[in-house]
Parts: structure tokens; sequence; C-alpha cells
């Protein structure tokens, strides 16, 4: 199948997103337990962490942690957002740094202007969707000191849809603003699977928000599948995807191919399927690939074919380097819960 589809659908009685690419699995997204992301609280500090510059604070969904706080003191409230989800025995990592964030438009409080996504090169439509954007503030002004990010699905949007973004961004972000102070309390919820794939899935596509829709495309085979660690790679070779509790290992093989280029060809199969793979499985922290047997030489060519991939996934992720033993080292934001633990 060609193109690209979104499937809205449930997994095991939890909300959960799909999207296809030639028919090919290329971003799942389904609910959990934990906060999601995006959420916005009004907590109140509770107590300071020597040492690391950082306070514990009280939310109505248990303890949050706020990193290089200063002039806080225990007791006053102050807006937070959920920035990932919390380890299991963790807090709730947050930070003041507010979003309010749709398919169209993202409002920055503490970051004034209205800003177009770079992608966007054509000088007509830039100053299309800047006159879209000024003429609806005039009907919801940004609150004091706040600024507008016009994201890249407006290059497509209507101009209608676009203005009534804006507007319920800029009235929400005033909203919220205003209600600083008070008890400990859940603000904003942040989206869920469904509403995440319409804010950040912007590209065209079919959609099918059917019941069964996961069975019907074999979404649910491929489901399962993550929940192997063996990924067969194209060419032959294989890898095997295994989170421990302090990293991730991957172990690369070359297969049945006994030619003087199989570790390399091996190593681009995987390189370039990498990214994908941990997307899928939600997977995050300090990551290492053991490669197959190739020369030093090749280094070069393998980590360009796995930046190249990387810049494209939707989840930040640096490459370290090579250790001593010749082990690619990647660290990557946690920023989804793995899928093993959310369809325990």
């Amino acid at each position: 199948m060609k193109g690209t589809s979104i499937l809205l659908d449930t997994v095991r009685g939890r909300e959960a997103a799909a999207k296809l690419v030639n028919g090919q699995l290329d971003d799942l997204l389904i609910d959990t337990d934990s906060p999601r992301p995006g959420s916005i609280y009004r907590a109140i500090a509770d107590r300071p962490v020597k040492g690391q510059g950082g306070m514990f604070l009280r939310t109505p969904d248990g303890s949050a942690f706020l990193r290089q706080v200063k002039g806080l003191k225990p007791g006053e409230p102050l807006l937070v957002m959920v920035t990932g989800h919390a380890e299991p025995g963790k807090a709730i990592p947050v930070t003041t740094r507010l979003l309010f964030k749709s398919r169209y438009a993202i409002v920055t409080p503490g970051a004034p202007g209205i800003n177009i996504s770079r992608s966007i090169k054509d000088d007509d439509l830039r100053d299309e969707i800047n006159v879209i954007a000024r003429e609806a503030l005039a009907e919801a002004p940004l609150p004091e000191g706040a600024g507008l990010i016009l994201r890249s699905a407006t290059r497509d949007g209507n101009a209608d849809d676009i203005a009534e973004d804006i507007v319920a961004m800029s009235s929400l972000a005033a909203q919220v603003l205003a209600d600083g102070t008070g008890e400990a309390d859940l603000l904003v919820e942040g989206p869920g699977p469904h509403g995440l794939a319409w804010q950040e899935w912007s590209e065209e596509a079919d959609l099918d928000t059917s019941e069964g829709s996961f069975a019907h495309h074999s979404v649910d085979d491929m489901i399962d599948a993550l929940q192997r660690p063996d990924v067969v790679l194209p060419g032959g070779g294989s890898m095997w995807i295994e989170p421990t509790r302090a990293l991730v290992a991957v172990d690369i093989n070359t297969g049945g191919d006994t030619s003087p280029a199989a570790g390399l060809k091996a190593n681009l199969a995987a390189l370039k399927e990498i990214p994908r793979q941990l997307r899928l499985r939600g997977l995050g922290g300090q990551i290492l690939l053991d490669m197959a047997p190739c020369a030093k030489k090749e280094r070069r060519q393998m980590e360009s074919l796995l930046r190249a991939g990387l810049k494209k996934d939707s989840v930040e992720t640096i490459l370290a380097g090579w250790t001593q033993l010749g082990l690619m080292e990647l660290q990557r934001k946690r920023e989804r819960v793995p899928l093993s633990e959310v369809l325990k």
C-alpha cells in the first residue's frame, strides 16, 4: 500500500494511533496511566534537593521534579508543564517553560514575537500566514510577554482553521497564566494519542477512525513483532534490541553472509532501521550498539547514515561517539514509556 495512512483505534482498551508509510509502521502512540507530556499543573514547591539545584513539587498526580530552581521557596505555587513520562519510582519531570501547542500554532510565554516555520520558504505564503495570525490575534491578543510560532502545517492549512487554532491557543494561554495561585491542580491535560496524531502528523494522509482499523491494516501483528527482541534486516542480517535496567543493548549480526563486506552491509541496514525501532518501542536513555565486524575507516559512513535518520526522528537523540571497545554510544531523551511496559 503506497502513501501515508493514519489509524485511530485502541490497543488492549487503551487509546492508540498508528502511522503507516507505504504499508510499514512508522510511528505508534498508545496511552499510558502516567501523566501525559504537555499537561500543565499549578504545583506547590515542596522541598529543595541540595547539590542538584532542583526542587520536588506537589501535584494532584504525585511528586514532580523541577531542575535549575532559583529563588523558589517551599509552599510557593508555580505553573509547570510535564516534559516526559516518569520512570518507575521517580518523580514527574516538569519545566516552567510552558508551551500551548496545537496543529498550526504554538504560544510561547516569555518568548515574544511572531515566528513562522523556517521550512516554509515561499515569501508570499509567509506574508499570507502572517496576515492570518495578526488578524486572529486582534480577536484574542497574546498574554503579555508571550510569542507565537506558526508551525510547518500552516503551509497546507485552511485559513479559517489556522485562525481558529491561534485564537484557541492564545485564549488558553491567557486563562492558564492568570490562574497561578491556589492549591495544586491540573489546569490542562496533555493530548492523548488521537490528539497527538492530529497535532503532530500533519502530512497528507488517508485517515481511518473505524473500530478495528489496527486489525484491518495488520497493525496488531506489527505490534506483536515489536515485543520480540530480534529484527530481521534486508540482506540477511539481523539485530537484537534488549533493554536492561541501565541501558539498551543492540547487537548487530551478519547472518549467513560471509562476503568481505558483510559486516558493513549489516551495520548500514541496522543503522537505517534503528531510529524507527527505538521510536516504535519507546526506548530511550543510554543506548549501546555492538556493530558487526568492519574496518574503522567505515565509521564515518555509518555515522552519517545514522545522523541522517535521527535528524528526521521526533525524539531528540545524541550520537555520543565510540567507546574504546568499539561500541557506538547514543543518548536518547526518555520521551515515551517503553512499549513493553505499556502492554504489560
